[in-house]
């Protein structure tokens, strides 16, 4: 009897699969965003959108975004989740990780701000997969030579 042969992931699709199961414990009413910053096929830390310990979740509270009618992509200093790019950073330093020379896997595309925290944290290659309308930040990475990639599914 010949066993049918079962598919063994990529490491890029491994890791990406995991930050869409970090991206569960969104608390984000808008977009759920999960990251995991990998370094030498090790995760080293892993974050999701939501408020910052201790203060209410928009699932529980609401989004002031769209109370207030911001659109995606704008005034993100209107909000009081962390983005998951920027949670992974935290938690990595909370822990005493270096991120020098790492990856990120990420759902989205990062933002101006992520992406301007993760130039300066060291991260050396950036696989995203959802689209994020945000001009800027590609042109940031471009400048700063950080290889963006966009993961679809094979």
């Amino acid at each position: 009897m010949s066993k049918a042969k079962r598919h063994r992931p990529s490491w890029d699709e491994y890791f990406m699969e995991i930050a869409h199961l970090v991206a569960k414990r969104s608390t984000c009413l808008r977009r759920q965003v999960g990251a995991v910053l990998v370094r030498n096929k090790h995760i080293l830390s892993t974050g999701y959108n939501g408020a910052p310990s201790g203060v209410p979740h928009c699932l529980d509270v609401g989004c002031l975004r769209e109370k207030l009618g911001i659109p995606s992509g704008q005034q993100q200093e209107v909000c009081r989740g962390i983005h998951a790019e920027q949670n992974a950073i935290i938690q990595a330093a909370l822990h005493g990780v270096s991120t020098e020379g790492a990856a990120l896997y990420c759902t989205n595309q990062p933002c101006t701000l992520c992406a301007k925290m993760l130039i300066n944290a060291g991260i050396k290659r950036i696989v995203y997969q959802g689209v994020y309308p945000d001009e800027l930040a590609l042109e940031i990475l471009r400048e700063a030579d950080l290889p963006l990639e966009r993961w679809e599914r094979g």
